[in-house]
């Protein structure tokens, strides 16, 4: 059986882990090439000196950029970024200042991320790498310490989704376009927290700026990896970029590394095994705008000019798409027109750089001629922070990557998402509307899914300090997309007082009240998919570790808490087909809306053979070798790293 990229990039990178190939739901510990962090540097300095750290394992492998709140002159922001400029300088780590643009911007463009690489950063962005047939992935703030400290970090591989994209985009559709598509067509989970290989003969006709808009914006299609193929698209932009930073003196990669590149691009092997396939006829994606307030809903064009919905904001800037490319685009559409009278139109470059490459073709003066209002190279509007934000009652068309209600300003506002000539022509007219006339095309959904290949029985080694196996009762929630809110409520997220009694008591108190009382500690709790979805809140999980629960069974995780119980020493482990046969076993009771459902039987997990026995049948789940056990054992990656720089 061959391996997918994301197993054989993993591979290359591969720290700790099985000694054998890897391949999906292996728990392994990576070495990235490089750790980015934004002004959230700041919380993870805390972290990291909270471990009792006091040196940068590699300085070669961190960046640092300041994005995020670049506009915001007040004290106590100036002071953090000088204490973030300080600890670079200290330890020797790459810094980009405020102004010096988007973190993964920067991250690509002055050569941090090369084929075949695995780079990760601090922020939920980092699918973007994708586009140069890197693995990008986020990591949380503890992760991004512990590398600092160990120059590793430990992760799961996911599941592989290959998307076949066929065809060629027609004049007036994006790349924007095709992620919108994508994110609206397949609504339902097909690619959570799965790696998405983008393949197929329509790669080719994709420029490097709609590559990047594409895998930046997976993030808010569900995956956790979005990657494309190394092809000659790639290999320019690479040359491009190694001659820039050759003029400035910097060379992260040479001509030998580009021609190796070429002639031997990281590649899935041909039998990869793949959970999912989905294809994509490019000649039938048309303009869509994506809204109001989500991403998984979507609206032709030519429907929404329909509408004649009127806009007072209007947004070019962020990650995704405030590239040369787009705004060159937004300046064909904009080039003898003037912004409407009703409407702000807010613009902003990806880095400093894409700046002076538009002042110098004369694209930022026919912006602003048009009467755009420039903003410093960063994230500003897209993350809710700085001037323009929308006001109540207003409606925004915007080129970022997110419209979720209430991020750009108020939650009685209403935003869209387009590409950048949607957003620019909208701006011109006062409602949303495109710049020319185009006939809607459909691409008809095209998934199938592929039944899983099964981990198998899998003899593990177990560390000292690590159950063989755990026994308890068994407790089933059967509802998918169980949230930290109803794990953990608000009303007890931000109490200091609260003591692990306390919080035995009130767990799953959203969910159902009688939860609490009703089970007791050593049972095992098994959900649905998607569990601990929501905000990042670590209570959703050490509520359950005060309730004496040993471990959580669900079909499926939400990435950011599957993170966040590892990161604090909680078991949890994947097991859909358990799921499956617990939905068949209780069907009334599920029809009945019973919420905790415990048939007083026991079910045994066995982690020396990865098998989960039930009522005499057997599940087998993926292998916790030593990288899982060892967080547990320490009760979490701060220990566990303090352990082994010999500090605890």
């Amino acid at each position: 059986m061959g391996q997918t990229i994301v197993e054989k990039i993993a591979q290359s990178h591969l720290a700790e882990g099985p000694n054998r190939p890897l391949r999906t739901g292996d728990f392994v510990s990576i070495r990235p090439r490089h750790v980015m962090t934004h002004d959230n540097t700041s919380a993870v300095m805390s972290k990291f000196k909270g471990i009792g750290a006091k040196k940068i394992h590699d300085p070669r492998q961190l960046v640092f950029a300041l994005d995020h709140d670049i506009q915001n002159k007040e004290d106590a922001n100036l002071a953090k970024y000088r204490a973030i400029e300080a600890f670079a300088k200290q330890h020797g780590v790459d810094f980009y200042p405020a102004g010096s643009g988007i973190g993964h911007q920067i991250m690509v463009e002055r050569g941090y991320v090369v084929p075949g690489s695995f780079v990760v950063a601090s922020d939920s962005h980092s699918n973007m790498y994708g586009a140069l047939g890197a693995v990008g992935t986020p990591i949380v703030r503890t992760d991004a310490a512990a590398a600092w400290a160990t120059g590793e970090f430990w992760w799961q591989i996911p599941r592989s989704v290959q998307v076949v994209l066929e065809g060629k985009l027609p004049e007036g559709a994006t790349g924007k376009d095709v992620i919108i598509t994508l994110c609206g067509l397949y609504n339902h989970d097909e690619v959570l927290n799965a790696a998405v290989e983008f393949t197929g003969p329509g790669v080719a006709s994709l420029s490097m700026d709609a590559r990047l808009s594409i895998s930046n914006m997976t993030t808010e299609w569900g995956p956790l990896v979005g990657w494309f193929p190394v092809d000659e698209v790639t290999i320019q932009y690479l040359r491009s970029v190694h001659g820039r930073l050759k003029a400035m003196g910097i060379e992260r990669f040479s001509e030998k590394d580009i021609e190796n590149w070429a002639k031997n691009p990281p590649r899935p092997d041909p039998d990869a095994v793949y959970s999912a396939r989905i294809v994509l006829d490019l000649s039938q994606v048309s303009p869509y705008v994506s809204g109001p307030d989500t991403v998984q809903v979507i609206q032709s064009l030519s429907e929404m000019e329909k509408k004649k919905v009127p806009i007072q904001k209007a947004y070019l800037l962020s990650c995704v798409n405030s590239r040369v490319e787009d705004l060159e685009a937004a300046a064909e559409v904009l080039k003898g027109n003037k912004v409407a009278p009703t409407v702000k139109f807010y613009l902003g470059a990806a880095s400093k750089w894409v700046q002076e490459e538009a002042e110098r073709r004369g694209i930022w003066q026919t912006l602003l001629d048009a009467g755009a209002h420039p903003l410093p190279a960063g994230c500003g509007p897209c993350i809710g922070l700085g001037v323009g934000l929308l006001e109540p009652g207003e409606v925004g068309i915007s080129a970022t990557n997110r419209n979720f209600k209430g991020r750009m300003g108020s939650r009685e506002a209403r935003c869209y998402l387009a590409s950048p000539e949607v957003v620019a022509a909208s701006a011109v007219a006062g409602y949303i509307r495109g710049p020319h006339q185009i006939g809607d095309r459909a691409p008809a959904p095209n998934y199938k899914e592929f039944a899983a290949a099964g981990s198998g029985a899998e003899k593990v080694k177990i560390l000292q300090g690590f159950p063989d196996r755990v026994k308890g009762r068994l407790v089933f929630m059967p509802q998918d997309n169980l949230n930290t809110d109803v794990i953990y409520g608000k009303d007890y997220t931000y109490r200091d007082d609260m003591t692990p009694e306390m919080m035995a008591k009130v767990v799953m108190e959203n969910y159902d009240p009688q939860f609490g009382a009703r089970t007791r500690s050593g049972d095992v709790v098994v959900s649905g998919f998607n569990f601990g979805t929501g905000s990042s809140r670590e209570q959703a999980v050490t509520c359950l570790k005060a309730k004496g629960i040993p471990l959580v069974i669900a079909a499926s995780f939400s990435q950011t808490y599957l993170r966040n119980a590892y990161n604090n020493g909680f078991l949890c482990v994947e097991v859909p087909e358990l799921v499956k046969r617990l939905h068949e076993q209780f069907a009334k009771e599920i029809a009945a809306k019973e919420k905790t459902i415990i048939p007083g039987d026991e079910i045994d997990i066995d982690f020396t053979s990865s098998m989960i026995s039930w009522r005499g049948e057997k599940f087998p789940f993926p292998a916790l070798g030593s990288v899982p056990q060892s967080l547990v054992i320490a009760e979490g990656v701060e220990k566990l790293v303090a352990k082994r720089l010999g500090l605890a």
